[in-house]
């Protein structure tokens, strides 16, 4: 046994133990290992990104799940690696592109470019791997994947061609969610609909064989007046019968537009007159579309007003135009009304600007496997934690449609499809893409580049990020077409731990992709982990200045402390309300384990003893350990991670110190018995080896620190490699007698707490000089009655069975027996009584002024009922205090 320093230096300790689980290759995964596998893969952070507190709890619970695995015989692989990001990178780049030298990515050219981003990438890419290391992650680091590596890029490549071929990728001309800034198409997935505060324009549109008649309609977008090409109306709404089949004026540029009938218009919206802009709204395209109406785009790719017959609108911002329209509109007298409307708006997540709904040419993806991915969540093949999720999830998948896999950027897997040169301006404006042409010759879809390259020219776009993450559990373990011992070991995976909001950007791609290209589910389990808000529910965000940066947290209170402080506030299927107060209880608890060990190591073991001494004390706690273990095995099956903090934060804090310890205390002197403070120091180390065993997947280094510090473990080896025992400390004792022994401990510490209160009562609390008298008394109280003395803080603790107590001497009926406080030379009795007299008369005023308060009708009838509750709850207290103080006065006198 090493001596502890006085006192604990996580950051020293941490960096000490990280370095040295490194060098050991303690996280390194062995697929010929004879153990059983468990595999979980880390859900790829952004390869730009840095760590924050949702970062923090997701990959401490995945941590957790693989220290825990270890322990229990597994062959672990936590598989790591990051994501390319595709628009969050390349948009980072383009802007200290412009920032310092002014230039655009097209000025670069692509070859240029992507040479940039590979650069910003090496720079920067790393900063959130070395993040997660510092807060004690286990990944196999070894193996550790990027989206965008040769061989991963040959399977994204590889699942578009199979995809291609079977006829499930097409490209076509489709109205998609478009991002003005960064000027490409967006999965529905990526937009995030936002309740915003919005106008309602009213205007009127003349008709055109009725000079000084108007039909009214209603818009949130004037601005797109200009690609007007219908008004529509339902057929059912007999205000507007006698319009179907005219024309009206629009006004701006002038043209006259069919007022047609169609199903689909909302009575009750508005006038109940819709303007119909096919090339800007996904409706009125719909509707465009079953009408035969021309599509007139007013908008250019970047948000700006494409209208050369308009000047004053030709290169306006879109939001701008809109408030020119309207004022346009009022000059001409045809603005009736502007009304405030709440209503949802679609807003790019990357962005965070509203998308515009746009007529592109896309990639589309028609999904495979949607019945085997469907089925295995609800017949519970794969469990979703919580469960709720389950529903989502299954309404998702009901009502799927084709994913636009396309992006207009740079960044990313490129389009492996390569276009005929003397057939490129037929194939680029073609409606639409498919088989078909591919098997004519005009179209080179494959892995690698036609032969004759020279002669082609390959599609500039680039696949959604989300199409290469989507075989990330078994596209990160074997390389195309290989079968290797790792994918065999590993695969498919036991857990995901991941957040609810990609349940349908990654976790039901994944499952589908899984089914496709493995034949089998990706993952067993999937725990969705919860949002962190502030204390006042707020999400966390560097603009409202209420996101703590966790490496400041880690520098503060250790990784540990971080890392157990944050998982138990962690409820399954809530949202965690952070404070650091809980970060700084991780870390207070951290000292209160170090601080324990210190305390055993003021004692030696002599080899002297003969036979051990094990009192109730000792049992119990030994048992509430068993227990404990128990308990854990219970709670991991169930994922219910706070609460197995919750325990481990219990047993050590109440159970360990604040009772085992206060009660052996007695055999750390110089007086105990040989055989007494030996009982004490091994059922210490017992217990603690073991504590630190089942705390290690949640404080892993100071876990670490000290079981080689305090012996438990040998020089050169590792807590974390240590499986858990099969069996309990107390597995060979009777049962009957570790229940005997239990109860009598109880008996003991309930004892000590009333004995506490009753000298806390007669403020004699700190006084050691008591001596409580005890008649009646159980058998076994004798030999445990110095134990009961330490805990009270008494002198002595006096069994007498005759004991005939003077009239009013303070007595507390425990389960040891009656239990008498002599308060002769303890107390100025007439001081306590002018004491005791005082008191009861501020009780009594206080107890008239709630009595007044409540005989108030005035009070009653207008105060809110909780308040009034609160009155009626003080006044109770205040009678039972009275009570007890006068009880204490009688007992004087």
């Amino acid at each position: 046994m090493s001596e502890l320093s006085k006192a604990y230096e996580p950051v020293d300790v941490e960096a000490k133990w990280y370095a040295a689980w490194i060098e050991g290759k303690c996280f390194e995964a062995d697929p010929s290992s004879d153990a059983p596998g468990y595999s979980i893969v880390i859900p790829p952070p952004n390869v730009t990104g840095i760590l924050h507190l949702g970062h923090v709890l997701n990959n401490s619970l995945q941590d957790i799940l693989a220290r825990r695995a270890r322990q229990k015989g597994k062959e672990v692989l936590w598989l790591p690696g990051t994501d390319h990001a595709g628009i969050a990178t390349q948009t980072k780049v383009e802007r200290e592109l412009k920032k310092n030298e002014g230039l655009g990515r097209r000025d670069l050219g692509r070859e240029k470019f992507l040479e940039r981003v590979w650069d910003f990438k090496n720079e920067h890419g790393d900063i959130i791997i070395k993040q997660l290391k510092r807060l004690g992650c286990s990944c196999d680091w070894s193996r550790e994947r990027f989206t965008m590596d040769e061989d991963y890029t040959k399977w994204v490549s590889h699942v578009f061609v199979e995809l291609f071929k079977e006829g499930l990728i097409y490209r076509g001309k489709r109205m998609v969610n478009w991002c003005p800034v960064s000027l490409t198409a967006l999965s529905d997935e990526e937009v995030i609909m936002t309740p915003s505060k919005s106008k309602l324009f009213f205007m009127k549109y003349e008709l055109a064989d009725a000079p000084g008649e108007f039909l009214e309609i209603s818009t949130t977008r004037p601005e797109t007046l200009l690609g007007d090409v219908a008004v529509a109306v339902n057929p059912k709404d007999p205000r507007f019968t006698k319009y179907i089949g005219r024309k009206v004026r629009r006004p701006f540029p002038a043209a006259e537009i069919p007022v047609i009938a169609d199903d689909h218009v909302d009575i009750e919206f508005g006038t109940g007159a819709l303007k119909i802009t096919p090339a800007h709204d996904k409706a009125d395209f719909e509707i465009g579309l079953k009408h035969g109406l021309e599509i007139i785009d007013v908008l250019t790719p970047d948000g700006m007003i494409n209208c050369p017959e308009l000047p004053e609108f030709n290169g306006l911002d879109r939001f701008v135009a809109r408030r020119l329209a309207a004022t346009k509109l009022e000059e001409m007298g045809l603005l009736i009304k502007i009304e405030e409307y709440d209503n949802n708006i679609g807003y790019s997540e990357r962005a965070g600007v509203p998308i515009e709904p746009r007529i592109s040419m896309q990639w589309f993806l028609k999904y495979p496997c949607v019945k085997e991915a469907t089925d295995a969540v609800a017949n519970g093949d794969i469990k979703f934690r919580p469960e709720r999720w389950a529903k989502t999830y299954g309404h998702w998948m009901a009502n799927l449609q084709d994913w636009c896999i396309s992006r207009q950027l740079w960044w990313g897997h490129q389009i492996p499809v390569w276009y005929r040169k003397d057939k490129l301006d037929a194939l680029k404006s073609a409606e639409s893409l498919d088989m078909q042409d591919f098997s004519a010759g005009d179209i080179h879809v494959g892995v690698e580049p036609p032969a004759d390259a020279e002669n082609w020219q390959r599609d500039e776009d680039v696949m959604d990020t989300w199409f290469s993450s989507w075989l990330w559990p078994f596209a990160t373990m074997a390389n195309v077409g290989e079968d290797t011992p790792t994918l065999k070991k590993f695969y498919p995976t036991d857990d995901l731990v991941t957040g609810p909001d990609i349940i349908f950007f990654w976790v039901a791609r994944m499952i589908m992709a899984g089914f496709r290209f493995t034949g089998e589910l990706p993952f067993k389990n999937v725990f969705f982990t919860t949002i962190i808000r502030d204390l006042k529910g707020r999400k966390m965000s560097k603009s409202l200045g209420n996101s703590p940066d966790p490496i400041d947290l880690m520098e503060k209170y250790g990784a540990d402390g971080l890392r157990f402080g944050l998982t138990r506030i962690a409820p399954i299927g809530s949202d965690v309300r952070f404070d650091e107060v809980q970060i700084e209880e991780g870390r207070n608890f951290a000292n209160k384990i170090y601080n324990a060990c210190r305390f055993r190591q003021m004692a030696e073991i002599s080899d002297d003893w003969e036979e051990l001494d094990l009192r109730p004390h000792h049992v119990d706690i030994m048992s509430k350990l068993d227990e404990l273990s128990a308990d854990l095995d219970r709670l991991y099956a169930d994922y219910r991670f706070g609460e197995i903090a919750q325990r481990l934060y219990e047993f050590l804090w109440s159970e360990f110190c604040d009772k085992f310890l206060e009660a052996v205390k007695g055999d750390m002197r110089e007086t105990a018995s040989v055989e007494e403070r030996a009982a004490t120091l091994i059922t210490f180390d017992g217990v603690m080896s073991r504590f630190l065993q089942l705390l290690h997947p949640y404080m892993p280094h100071i876990t670490e620190e000290l079981s080689e510090v305090m012996g438990y473990v040998e020089k050169g080896e590792f807590l974390m490699q240590h499986l858990l025992p099969e069996e309990g400390l107390l597995a060979d004792a009777d049962p009957e007698d570790v229940a005997g022994e239990k109860a009598i401990a109880t008996a003991i510490y309930e004892t000590a707490g009333r004995l506490r209160n009753l000298k806390a009562e007669y403020h004699v609390g700190s006084r050691r000089d008591v001596t409580f008298i005890v008649k009646g008394a159980v058998e076994w109280l004798e030999e445990n009655a110095d134990t009961l003395a330490i805990l009270t803080g008494a002198k002595e603790i006096r069994i007498e069975p005759d004991y005939a107590a003077p009239k009013g001497t303070p007595v507390s009926i425990t389960d040891v027996g009656e239990v008498y406080l002599p308060l002769e030379g303890l107390i100025d009795v007439e001081a306590e009584k002018i004491r005791l007299t005082r008191e009861i008369t501020k009780v009594e005023q206080e107890l008239a002024k709630s009595e007044s308060k409540l005989a108030s009708p005035s009070f009653v009838d207008r105060a809110p009922a909780e308040v009034v509750a609160q009155e009626r709850e003080r006044l109770s207290d205040w009678k039972t205090k009275l009570g007890q103080l006068r009880e204490m006065l009688a007992a004087l006198a």
